[in-house]
């Protein structure tokens, strides 16, 4: 009798034939599915190009195989593409859409499978058919296929196989750029050679910054040669420039998302690419869409500073590449490792230079995120010459003032402002303008609004303390360029406001304006009986320190009821120590202070 281990066996064995023609049926109806909704979207028959599209998708396709099938009909993806973009007929562009992602996931999938990359590089070693079709093959598989073709290079066992892969290398198309300016850090010379020889016959500019350091650096005669005569082939402009400057203009390709930079379109990902000089290797970090160009466009800077340290405006934007990555939401990728610091941290450790180049470019790009984090940035590191400075004729953080942002504009004022300026600037009257509006009330919902022009209320509610924080540091430095006395209208509306810090604040703040309006603001605060106690002792504090600064302002009336609080014995005794303190301070004639005397008095 046969044990169990022995039925499993003989029912496998007998069931694989099976398999196999299950297999082949489900690939021979995927396969007819596909012809006939090709056929009917190009004759027009929607309505049957619908229900074959349906049929397809419903029977959950592997991607590879229909990747495969829509291969052997060139026409194919053309078809689909503009059955996607019929905008008269959604539920058919939404089918083809999703026929098309099932088969670029299934092209994705192909294109980075080392099975396939390694047999095609090995095929390139047979026939001149062999040769052809792996050539097609691997330029499908693109960067991917760069790694394996390199791995062979540097095998002595497939040394036969190398004037083939050299000859191959140039074909597989900008795709594989990347990768190979990453291993031209081989300390291999053949290897680099035929590197270097690729790039110049793919004739593209982005690999003249590489080229260039090469050039600069390399020890070897022969190899510098070799560069020099790829950057010629290539622009011979070039060689006139320094690698650093070279290193930055691919930077701002890559930071404003020039399509001859961007990733292959058939993933949500794309590949940053590493040589790894203890494997002698390359290697590869997947990293999201979202930030790929930011974090291209900081190695790029990177680069630029390896190959001139000077090179100061590659720190500028690094730092707003940096800024602009943090946008996204994206946590960080790996290679960043876990010490490394966030894009603020080296904002302001670079300093105002480096910040207000990154301010610039924000504003001259519309990018608010980049342009907060620059204004964050110089706000905790600007002195008064920093928040002058200038790029050519512009100055940055004083053109942040005018800008159509609110953030940006209330965010440079708070700078300047922190930073205590000594010497005028004819920007000052819209740092205090800017701050007066923006202890105002925000409405976050107001539909009259722009979008720039909306902040939520937590984000209102931050930029109002902050604002009366450092008005309240102008006037106890009695800063003599920003005058305070502008923000007086908005500062006497802050002390009703329903927001208790703001209401104490803007009473601290008026105690340093000289005026009688901003003087009884501040005692009607500490009148109100509706406000808080400490609200109304805090008013009173203010008082005192007005008093002190500017004397009585007070008509008789606003006397009269301090004294009327100071005498009553309702009054709760520590708002009547802080009342009569500011009723002392206010230095007024004996004759109210006698009669409280006399009042007390039991003789």
């Amino acid at each position: 009798m046969l044990n169990r281990t022995a039925k499993l066996v003989l029912i496998i064995i007998v069931m694989l034939p099976f398999m196999a023609l299950a297999e082949t049926a489900d690939q021979n109806d995927v396969t007819n599915n596909f012809n006939d909704l090709l056929h009917y979207l190009t004759i027009g028959r929607l309505d049957l190009s619908k229900a074959y599209a349906t049929r397809i998708l419903e029977g959950n396709p592997d991607p590879v195989l229909l990747f495969s099938i829509s291969g052997e009909n060139p026409q194919s993806y053309t078809v689909l593409q503009r059955a996607k973009d019929n905008k008269f007929d959604t539920q058919l562009s939404d089918l083809c859409g999703k026929v098309l992602a099932t088969i670029d996931k299934g092209r994705f999938i192909r294109r980075q499978d080392p099975k396939v990359i390694l047999e095609e590089v090995k095929r390139l070693s047979t026939t001149p058919r062999g040769q052809l079709a792996a050539v097609k093959r691997l330029q499908d598989a693109g960067e991917y296929s760069i790694m394996f073709m390199l791995d062979a290079l540097t095998d002595p066992a497939r040394k036969d196989e190398w004037p083939n892969i050299v000859i191959a290398l140039p074909k597989i198309g900008r795709d594989a750029i990347r990768p190979l300016v990453a291993a031209l850090q081989t300390d291999d010379v053949s290897t680099k050679t035929a590197i270097i020889e690729s790039l110049a016959k793919m004739e593209y500019p982005q690999t003249l910054a590489y080229l260039k350091y090469i050039l600069e650096t390399e020890k070897s005669e022969q190899i510098r040669q070799i560069a020099a005569e790829g950057i010629q082939k290539i622009d011979a402009s070039a060689l006139t420039l320094p690698s650093a400057q070279l290193f930055y203009n691919l930077a701002e390709n890559y930071y404003y998302r020039a399509d001859s930079v961007a990733p292959a379109a058939d993933a949500n990902i794309a590949n940053i690419w590493f040589w790894n000089a203890e494997k002698k290797s390359l290697e590869r970090v997947e990293v999201d869409k979202g930030y790929f160009f930011e974090l291209m466009t900081m190695r790029c800077c990177e680069w630029s500073l390896k190959a001139d340290s000077s090179y100061g405006e590659a720190i500028g934007l690094w730092l707003a590449a940096f800024f602009k990555a943090e946008s996204t939401g994206v946590a960080m990728p790996a290679y960043f490792g876990q010490a490394h610091p966030d894009a603020f941290t080296y904002a302001i450790t670079a300093g105002p230079e480096y910040l207000h180049q990154a301010l610039e470019r924000a504003l001259r790009d519309k990018d608010s995120h980049v342009a907060l984090a620059a204004i964050e940035g110089l706000a905790k590191t600007a002195g008064e010459k920093s928040i002058v400075y200038r790029l050519g004729i512009v100055q940055p953080l004083m053109q942040a003032l005018s800008y159509d942002d609110k953030a940006v504009r209330y965010s440079a004022a708070i700078a300047i402002a922190t930073a205590g300026p000594t010497q005028t600037f004819s920007e000052s009257s819209l740092v205090i303008q800017n701050l007066a509006e923006a202890i105002s009330r925000q409405d976050a919902n107001d539909s009259n609004s722009q979008p720039n022009q909306k902040l939520d209320s937590k984000l209102a509610d931050d930029y109002a303390i902050r604002s009366l924080e450092v008005m309240l540091k102008l006037g106890q430095t009695k800063n003599p360029v920003i005058n305070l006395s502008a923000a007086q209208p908005e500062l006497i509306k802050a002390t009703r406001d329903s927001r208790i810090p703001v209401r104490i604040l803007a009473g601290q703040v008026l105690a340093y304006i000289n005026s009688p309006n901003a003087q009884r603001a501040i005692v009607a605060m500490g009148l109100h009986t509706a406000n808080q106690l400490d609200v109304r002792i805090a008013a009173f504090n203010s008082l005192a320190a007005s008093a002190k600064l500017s004397g009585n302002l007070l008509e008789g009336d606003f006397v009269d009821a301090v004294f009327s609080l100071i005498s009553s014995p309702q009054t709760p005794p520590e708002l009547k120590t802080a009342a009569a303190a500011a009723y002392g301070a206010l230095n007024l004639p004996s004759k109210k202070v006698k009669d409280l005397i006399l009042n007390q008095s039991k003789s």
